[in-house]
């Protein structure tokens, strides 16, 4: 499935101009309850030593059910919120659930999914404040750390394919500001990107897609995702506005009556996963 534009009037659920999307259906009942008669893919605790910080960082790393070290798989870097870490989207979202359920009806790709500390610091934990300018100038020094630490130790300690095609980054909130961000300025690293209602740290859409033509050769999805009832919908919506007005193909998807919260989050991962890597 590759570039993908899907339109319905916003008129029907929301009050101002702009447009929404249902790319496929909405998730099925049940997408995020644990089955216990399925194969259930596994998680593990890495570290790696980050040159960007200067001492070692943790993440989790999800492989998928039936994972063999002898086949090579594409990689999804899934990125948590400003008040979260590494444990944020295990704790808030269940996305190990999601995926399992997912395999278990045959509808995505296998693939390998990790979820690092997008607070690129030495202290990364989410305590004190956090709203810090040094813990907030911390999440856009993560870009470092992941182009320079992260994806090569995943690359060398995982069978995994190395071409942009078969890299795929997303998150929620300050995550999903910092895929926009990093995804759409390392083009040559990514071909899937997804912003799941992206914070203030979202760069304008100037800056994220400055050459408009570059971005429809390249990218295989861009997504982006927010509930109709999030305060900070309109980071969304301007990014989708300068990309009708450019005609970049993208997913643009407003959940009804949804907050700035793990309904709309898991609702936007269980989409995205569906795309990605097809």
């Amino acid at each position: 499935m590759k570039r993908i534009t899907f339109w319905i009037a916003a008129l029907l659920i929301f009050k101002f101009s702009a447009f929404s999307q249902n790319p496929t259906k909405k998730a099925t009942d049940n997408f995020d309850v644990f089955r216990e008669e399925i194969r259930h893919g596994i998680l593990d605790t890495v570290s790696y030593f980050s040159s960007t910080v200067g001492n070692k960082r943790n993440a989790l790393v999800y492989t998928p059910p039936g994972y063999s070290p002898n086949k090579k798989y594409p990689v999804f870097y899934l990125l948590h919120g400003i008040g979260g870490d590494e444990f944020e989207w295990l704790n808030g979202g269940h996305p190990e659930i999601i995926l399992d359920n997912l395999y278990a009806e045959s509808k995505i790709e296998a693939m390998i999914v990790v979820m690092p500390n997008g607070r690129a610091m030495k202290e990364d934990r989410a305590t004190g404040n956090i709203f810090d300018p040094e813990k907030v100038e911390a999440f856009a020094t993560f870009e470092k750390d992941l182009v320079n630490d992260l994806i090569p130790f995943i690359e060398k300690q995982y069978p995994v394919l190395n071409s942009r095609e078969n890299r795929a980054l997303a998150g929620l909130s300050m995550g999903g500001g910092q895929s926009l961000n990093f995804g759409l300025g390392n083009l040559d690293l990514f071909a899937w990107v997804g912003g799941f209602s992206s914070a203030p740290n979202t760069k304008p859409p100037e800056e994220l897609i400055p050459n408009p033509e570059e971005t429809k050769k390249k990218l295989k999805l861009l997504w982006i995702s927010c509930g109709d009832q999030d305060g900070l919908i309109n980071f969304s919506k301007r990014t989708h506005d300068y990309l009708v007005e450019n005609d970049v193909p993208h997913g643009y998807y407003i959940i009804p009556v949804g907050g700035h919260d793990f309904e709309v989050w898991k609702e936007s991962l269980y989409q995205f996963s569906l795309l990605i890597f097809k």
